[in-house]
């Protein structure tokens, strides 16, 4: 499975959430928007440990992009399918030799950005948003709150997925 997966596009995609945040809650975007929505105030902004919020961000948003592979790299499933099978990373082995002919014939099947972007907005649309949704609902917070997150998690996934799908070994 290390082949196929490009480390260095993981730990890339992990930025972009902290980077579309920037540009998502600037005031002259979503910033004023969503602060009326949650109720916060720019003296609660300002007396935040940024340097904490910004670590814990990246180290979550890694885990984001690890937890995308799968969804945006359909080859992974054929080792969640095998690894029970013995001499599976065996390459010499008949199933080692399988997977090396099914990566040689499908390796690159669907390793596209634009189709990685696609699972980017469906994970949004169908389990962050829902996710969101739920928590906002149990705070009472309103469709315009739950909206303004979604529409970051859809850019973020979609751009963690496209560079995730995309950016090949």
């Amino acid at each position: 499975m290390g082949n196929m997966i490009n480390w260095i596009a993981v730990l890339s995609a992990s930025v972009i959430p902290l980077v579309v945040g920037a540009i998502w809650y600037n005031p002259k975007v979503m910033g004023n928007a969503w602060m009326k929505a949650s109720g916060t105030t720019q003296e609660q902004i300002e007396g935040s440990n940024m340097a904490l919020i910004f670590g814990l961000t990246w180290l979550m948003s890694l885990f984001i992009s690890a937890a995308l592979i799968p969804m945006v790299i359909h080859q992974a499933h054929i080792f969640s399918t095998l690894v029970n099978e013995p001499g599976v990373r065996d390459a010499g082995s008949p199933i080692g030799k399988y997977i090396a002919a099914f990566f040689a014939k499908y390796g690159n099947n669907f390793r596209t950005f634009k189709h990685g972007a696609f699972h980017g907005v469906v994970g949004a649309l169908l389990f962050a948003t829902p996710i969101i949704a739920i928590n906002a609902l149990f705070e009472r917070k309103g469709w315009k709150y739950i909206l303004i997150h979604a529409g970051y998690w859809a850019i973020s996934l979609a751009l963690m997925g496209g560079l995730i799908s995309g950016w090949k070994p």
